[in-house]
C-alpha cells in the first residue's frame, strides 16, 4: 500500500518498460518522418494525405463527415477543422446530405485527387523504407497480428 492507502501499481519490468520505450519512440518518429516527407515534397500533412486517401477510396469520392472522422481516428471538431483548411487550399469541398439537413459529405475535388496522386510515390516509398523493408515477412506477420490484439482492446466499450 502507498501512503494514500491505495494499492501500489503493477510496475512494468525491465523488459516491458524497454519495449514500452521502443514503442512510444516509434510512434513519435514515424509520423514525424512521414510528415517531414509529404511537407517537404508535396505541402501535406499525413493527415491530409490520410484524408486524401480515404476520399480517393470512397464511392463517387465522398463521405460522411461522421464516417470520416471515424475511421481517421479524429474528432467531428477537429475533421471540421481539417476539411475547412483543405477547403481553402480546394482539395475537398463539403457538400449538405440530401436525407439529412444537418449533415454533409467530404468530397474530394479533381485538384485534391492530383495532389494525392503527386504524393503517392512519396508515401509508399517512405513507408515501405521506414516501415515494412526493416522486417521480415513473418515479422510483418507477427506485428500485425500484435497490432491487431492491442487495437481491439482499445476499441470504445472494451477494457
Amino acid at each position: 500500500m502507498t501512503a494514500e492507502g491505495t494499492a501500489e501499481p503493477a510496475w512494468l519490468d525491465p523488459t516491458e518498460q524497454a519495449v514500452w520505450r521502443q514503442y512510444i519512440s516509434v510512434m513519435r518518429l514515424l509520423p514525424d518522418r512521414l510528415n517531414a516527407s509529404l511537407s517537404r515534397g508535396h505541402g501535406l500533412t499525413l493527415i491530409d494525405y490520410e484524408v486524401l486517401a480515404r476520399l480517393s477510396e470512397a464511392p463517387l469520392r465522398r463521405i460522411r463527415m461522421t464516417e470520416l472522422a471515424e475511421g481517421a481516428l479524429l474528432s467531428k471538431s477537429r475533421l471540421s477543422h481539417q476539411i475547412s483548411r483543405m477547403e481553402k487550399e480546394g482539395l475537398v469541398r463539403r457538400e449538405p446530405c440530401e436525407t439529412d439537413g444537418r449533415g454533409f459529405f467530404a468530397v474530394l475535388t479533381d485538384q485534391g485527387w492530383e495532389k494525392l496522386l503527386a504524393s503517392v510515390p512519396t508515401h509508399v516509398a517512405d513507408v515501405r523504407e521506414a516501415f515494412i523493408t526493416p522486417l521480415s515477412r513473418e515479422q510483418l506477420l507477427t506485428l500485425g497480428e500484435i497490432l491487431d490484439v492491442i487495437g481491439k482492446g482499445l476499441e470504445p466499450g472494451r477494457g
